[in-house]
């Protein structure tokens, strides 16, 4: 364990012998530490909090503060659960749980967080997410494994971005991206889907064309009907789809509706 001698660490705090503690950081009480993890001059990290393996969190960082929720009362239980191997850089800030959701924020393993970055309280993050500077997440937010968050992107109390999903830059986010779609403008709205990403990731070819069909049901064909009829379309047509299926239980479990679609344009 290399723990600088500047270094401010609470006598509850549980470092392991192989993380990496730098000059004038500060970890507070309650506070877990696993191997591998460097935590760069200047940050704080407040409990209770616990971090996995091999992360980075780098200077000024301020991981595991109060909920930023007016209901909150010291005392509450409330909790911050960090994964392995993530990059948390510079003045990024995550808060940790309420009693409203299980009194957790919990981020999982591969992500990178970008300067600036905001996570509020009792968010759920998923794997291999990607943050650019400045997005930030109203409370309650809940992001997928995969998904991509672009510069200055503002998402909304409750709201769901979807797996592999696309969110362009400035986008303010106010209902779901599901899964394998793309976002975007200030107003967003739904595009395409992600090709791009879904190729990168190795999809096969007969599985994005099946998003497409997809997309089209739901996003072109739809006018004039119900969502849940074009829903139960492509349960009946799609089944043996997995990406499919993902996308449509994607969106029967939304909390705030759905992103309105190309066809709306008007």
């Amino acid at each position: 364990m290399a723990i600088d001698p500047t270094a401010i660490i609470h006598e509850t705090a549980k470092i392991h012998k192989g993380a990496t503690i730098l000059a004038s950081a500060v970890v507070g009480a309650n506070v877990e530490i696993g191997t591998g993890t460097v935590v760069d001059s200047h940050a704080v990290i407040a409990g209770p909090t616990k971090i996995g393996k091999n992360n980075h969190i780098y200077s000024f960082a301020s991981i595991g503060g109060d909920p930023q929720d007016i209901t909150y009362q010291d005392g509450q239980e409330s909790n911050l659960v960090i994964g392995d191997d993530n990059l948390i850089r510079e003045f990024c800030t995550i808060n940790r749980g309420t009693e409203k959701e299980n009194s957790l924020t919990r981020i999982g393993s591969n992500n990178m967080l970008m300067s600036y970055v905001h996570i509020a309280h009792d968010c759920q993050l998923g794997d291999h997410i990607i943050m650019s500077n400045n997005a930030s997440l109203a409370g309650h937010v809940r992001i997928s494994d995969w998904a991509i968050l672009g510069g200055f992107v503002l998402v909304k109390q409750f709201c769901n971005i979807g797996r592999h999903t696309y969110a362009g830059m400035g986008s303010q986010i106010n209902k779901d991206i599901p899964d394998y779609m793309v976002a975007a403008g200030v107003h967003p709205k739904i595009r395409s889907i992600n090709t791009i990403g879904m190729k990168r990731r190795g999809f096969s070819a007969s599985s994005i064309a099946s998003i497409k069909r997809a997309f089209k049901v739901v996003y072109r064909d739809s006018q004039g009907r119900l969502l849940d009829q074009a829903l139960n379309e492509l349960e009946a047509s799609e089944s043996d789809s997995i990406e499919v299926m993902q996308f449509v239980e994607c969106i029967r479990n939304s909390r705030v509706g759905i992103m309105r679609g190309p066809a709306d344009d008007g």
